[in-house]
């Protein structure tokens, strides 16, 4: 699937049989990309030519053609084309379950209570760029499973030189109050219509209070976390092969075009683009 707006461009396919999702994209110069998001999969991609230059880990990342990145699950990040030329890159979505599953087929005995932790954003590992793009490659154009498979193995056992275990900390209990709670309140009403006030009465503060602990810890507002948090819902919806107007409405987005809108400002994709992407029958 390819989709175009001007000179900005976005070829998407979906692996049925790993859930990984692949993405080239071309961003034209000097403008903002993407807002600031998050994703639940594993990003794993690489710079083809330009600079792209994004925020994360309260760093300003700037990936030169020929750099790899990897993102966690959860970190946040935008985008922007700082140059004329802008850039192009190539990336695969790792569904967490499925990297963790493949991971015990490399060490022979997991740790109890680590996590996954990439030691840096951006790295300039030739071997690693190479293996992405033979797995890119594979995927795309639906070479034999054991290809497909042989060149997965090979990226994830590269990945681990710049993968290390953390112990699965409970940071519950260095955020603010109001910022684990607002956060919590917001995670159990994803699907309905609420209001700061509303929020505010609940955890029993003010909506100016809620808005600066809710900033300092998540480096966003209420209303913007929530609009990041139903995007991630509504990918999950419409891979399973929600349709994007039902999405829309459980979601509380106004209508399909309410949801379009945000959704490519994160993916640069349409939600039914993407729904048909991963639903092709």
């Amino acid at each position: 699937m390819s989709a175009s707006t001007q000179d900005n461009w976005v070829h998407f396919s979906r692996d049925a049989d790993t859930g990984i999702e692949l993405f080239r994209t071309h961003i034209t110069g000097n403008t903002h990309a993407y807002d600031p998001h998050w994703h639940d999969d594993y990003l794993i991609g690489y710079n083809e030519q330009g600079l792209q230059q994004f925020h994360c880990r309260h760093q300003v990342q700037r990936a030169t053609p020929g750099s790899s990145f990897l993102i966690e699950p959860g970190e946040l990040h935008d985008g922007e084309s700082p140059h004329h030329e802008g850039f192009t890159y190539r990336a695969l979505y790792l569904p967490a379950d499925w990297l963790h599953r493949q991971l015990g087929g490399i060490f022979e005995n997991l740790p109890d209570h680590y996590e996954l932790r990439a030691e840096s954003t951006l790295s300039e590992d030739r071997l690693l760029l190479g293996s992405i793009a033979s797995a890119y490659i594979a995927l795309r154009e639906n070479e034999p499973r054991i290809v497909r498979n042989a060149c997965l193995d090979q990226m994830i056992e590269r990945m681990t030189a710049h993968l290390s275990w953390r112990k699965t900390q409970n940071s519950e209990l260095l955020l603010p109050r109001l910022a684990r709670e607002g956060r919590d309140f917001l995670h159990a009403h994803l699907y309905e219509d609420i209001g700061l006030e509303q929020m505010a009465l609940a955890l029993g503060s003010d909506r100016f209070r809620i808005n600066r602990s809710f900033k300092a810890a998540f480096g966003m507002a209420p209303h913007t976390y929530l609009i990041q948090l139903r995007l991630v819902e509504a990918r999950r919806l419409l891979a399973k092969g929600v349709k994007p107007a039902e999405v829309a409405s459980d979601l509380c987005f106004s209508d399909q075009s309410h949801l379009g809108r945000w959704f490519r400002r994160a993916y640069k994709l349409t939600p039914a683009a993407y729904h048909r992407s991963c639903s092709p029958g």
